[in-house]
């Protein structure tokens, strides 16, 4: 029997990943069976459960795809030569997180990963370690904005790093549950709150 190619695995592996998203995102996580997950894959049970032993490992997988995207971004935006001022940081953050809270984005998933991570020891420590990452890189954000005059030299940077990380999950969630505001609109408010 020939080998199956390196790209053919990743392709199915993210068959089944892209399915799962769909699922969790119109049903949730604890009403999607892995059962529906086959379904809408187009898979047969063995081909699913080769990749995926449960639906926890999906969960798994989903939470870091999810956050290994932001973490990414997050990271260009500290690293931006030359430093961004906190309201063009905040503002391009904000741009990643509007991308993702559309009916196919994932903070939906996002929203419930929060919640698994309550439940689930595992998912809690990945969780909290990526959040750790982010809080980081805005603290990073507001390092080189200090050293650039944007910031008091007093300013406590790990604060306003854990603040500033605040504004965009808030954001989001506002998008995904209350239809509102507009980014253009919180993005201005941000402005208006930062300005010193």
């Amino acid at each position: 029997m020939p080998r199956v190619s390196d790209e053919h695995l990743a392709a199915r592996r993210q068959q089944i990943l892209d399915a799962a998203r769909v699922c969790f995102s119109r049903d949730g996580f604890h009403a999607t069976s892995m059962q529906d997950v086959i379904a809408e894959a187009g898979l047969s049970v063995g081909a699913v459960y080769r990749y995926f032993k449960s639906k926890q490992e999906l969960v798994t997988s989903i939470a870091e795809d999810v956050l290994e995207g932001a973490d990414a971004v997050l990271g260009e935006i500290a690293a931006h030569e030359p430093p961004l001022p906190l309201a063009d940081a905040v503002e391009r953050a904000l741009d990643f997180a509007d991308g993702q809270t559309g009916p196919d984005g994932l903070f939906r998933i996002a929203i419930q990963v929060w919640g698994e991570a309550l439940r689930d020891p595992e998912l809690a420590v990945f969780v909290k370690d990526r959040y750790s990452r982010f809080r980081q890189h805005y603290a990073t954000i507001a390092r080189r904005a200090q050293e650039a005059g944007d910031l008091p030299p007093d300013a406590d940077v790990e604060a306003v790093g854990a603040a500033l990380f605040g504004m965009v999950p808030a954001y989001a969630i506002q998008r995904v549950l209350a239809d509102g505001p507009d980014k253009k609109t919180y993005a201005a408010a941000v402005r208006t709150l930062l300005m010193r």
